[in-house]
């Protein structure tokens, strides 16, 4: 029937409202992303399909596991007790999930298990173990490796997942299997429902290529309450209207004010978490009592901070050469368990990043480069520069690796002189723009690059590598040597 953004769901509601003599409510509705959106999405769902007094007998909650689904399928093919519209939900659905999403399922359990909530992390890993098929023998200390992408950089060291292992082992959990459930609830949804019956399936996920997903998007209504996650501005300025919209409604209910300086203090603290920060919100009106305006010294004085700053912030202040935000940053790490060897890879990877782009703007290619060159123009002349520069790079890689290749062919006994094959193009993280479709990183790394000379960053380098040989091989305060480095590089 239809797809739409949660902000779009009131004017949907009222129109079916006005119009339900001759416009009937979808008998399915997905609704996915972040996770209070989708909650008050699906309240003001229920509050236009059944009035709170029916929702006792019509209204049929059920948890989203797969063992949960066939139960859910036989509810809503069931007529209710009473006379008027049953509703049937399958709240926090894993169904929607898919190998592509291992990455995201293992975050989301990292993420559960920092904030203490054991059973929700569990959750997580096991959706991921039942998509992938695995055992807790395939995810041991042994075979992990093989079987699971626990990236180091961005999962830290494996002693969260012993834990949680360990805590699924203690509670004798086990492994749903995920069966053919999507299939079933698929042919479910292309049958139909008894008339008056409705399913609402909830879930952070979805893989939009999936056909139960195409299935409903045609028989049914999907409202879309994701919002980005990525760093980029865009993403960020998205995050913080969802904020503010949240903050707006939490203050109109209670009287109170705010003004933009106190909201973004509070974004500070909070990063993008919608569930702490109204928390935190409805925690200061309680605070400040009778008075109507919430100043940024309530904030300061009431509030922690729970922000989870990102390495890329930390990264980004290396290459701004501030010391007081690469310290602060580097403390809020380390307190947050990031293994000192991740975030030593993490600024050596930043200082490869600007070596690189130096040796672009030292290049022929960069010469029209120069500082304050305004972005406009740098998309017009200087990214065309930086995308030639990127492909003599590949060019040059390639030749030489297709030279030790027919070398090392010519060695080989039986070896066919002049047989051409086709080789795929040459793996590098040389280039400059990875993603010519989005320039603004690379305007952004050139800026900084503008801070270091190529002699301070090779000198960076030789930092690094003492600190990395100090790190593994000395008792030395970890924290100190990484503070020592930093130093060395930003000064």
């Amino acid at each position: 029937m239809s797809e739409i953004h949660y902000k779009e769901l009131n004017d949907y509601l009222t129109a079916l409202e006005k119009n339900r003599k001759t416009e009937a409510a979808s008998p399915v509705y997905l609704i996915h992303g972040e996770e209070l959106l989708w909650n008050i999405a699906l309240e003001a769902l229920l509050d236009a399909l059944i009035p709170s007094k029916d929702r006792r007998l019509n209204y049929d909650p059920v948890d989203g596991t797969h063992e949960n689904i066939k139960a859910a399928i036989e509810g809503v093919n069931t007529y209710s007790l009473l006379s008027g519209t049953k509703v049937v939900a399958i709240i926090d659905s894993k169904i929607f999930y898919s190998k592509q999403d291992e990455s995201s399922l293992l975050e989301k359990a990292k993420a559960a298990f920092d904030a203490k909530n054991m059973k929700t992390a569990a959750k997580y890993l096991f959706s991921l173990m039942g998509l992938l098929n695995l055992t807790f023998d395939d995810i041991s200390r042994e075979n992990r490796r093989k079987t699971l992408k626990l990236d180091p950089e961005k999962f830290g060291d494996a002693v969260w997942f012993d834990k949680l292992v360990q805590y699924c082992s203690d509670k004798k959990l086990s492994i749903p299997s995920e069966g053919d459930n999507a299939a079933l609830l698929q042919n479910a949804v292309e049958k139909g429902f008894p008339k008056g019956n409705h399913l609402i399936i909830t879930t952070d996920m979805v893989d939009k290529r999936r056909k139960l997903y195409k299935i409903i998007q045609k028989k049914g209504v999907i409202i879309d309450c994701s919002v980005p996650k990525g760093a980029r501005r865009a993403d960020q300025l998205a995050q913080e209207a969802v904020l503010a919209e949240r903050m707006e409604t939490l203050l109109h209910g209670s009287g109170k004010t705010m003004d933009r300086p106190t909201f973004l203090a509070m974004y500070e603290l909070t990063g993008f978490d919608l569930r702490i920060f109204s928390e935190n919100l409805n925690t200061l009106i309680t605070y400040v009592g009778d008075r109507k305006k919430i100043t940024q010294d309530d904030v300061n004085n009431v509030l922690k901070r729970t922000k989870k700053d990102p390495i890329y912030e930390f990264t980004n202040a290396i290459s701004d050469r501030n010391v007081e935000k690469s310290l602060f940053f580097l403390d809020s790490l380390l307190s947050d368990n990031l293994h000192p060897l991740q975030i030593l890879a993490a600024i050596t990877n930043q200082i490869r990043k600007l070596l690189i782009v130096r040796g672009f703007i030292e290049s022929a290619y960069g010469k029209p480069w120069h500082s304050g060159i305004q972005y406009g123009q740098f998309k017009s002349s200087i990214m065309p520069a930086v995308q030639s520069y990127d492909r003599n790079i590949l060019n040059q890689l390639q030749e030489w690796d297709d030279m030790l290749s027919k070398n090392a062919g010519m060695d080989k006994p039986g070896s066919e002189k002049g047989r051409k094959k086709k080789r795929k193009p040459t793996a590098t993280d040389l280039v400059i723009a990875k993603n010519s479709q989005n320039p603004y990183p690379v305007y952004q790394m050139l800026l900084k690059s503008e801070k270091f000379t190529s002699h301070e960053l090779i000198a960076a380098f030789e930092k690094l590598s003492a600190a990395d040989l100090r790190l593994k091989s000395t008792g030395q305060s970890q924290k100190l040597v990484l503070e020592q480095a930093i130093l060395g590089i930003c000064r």
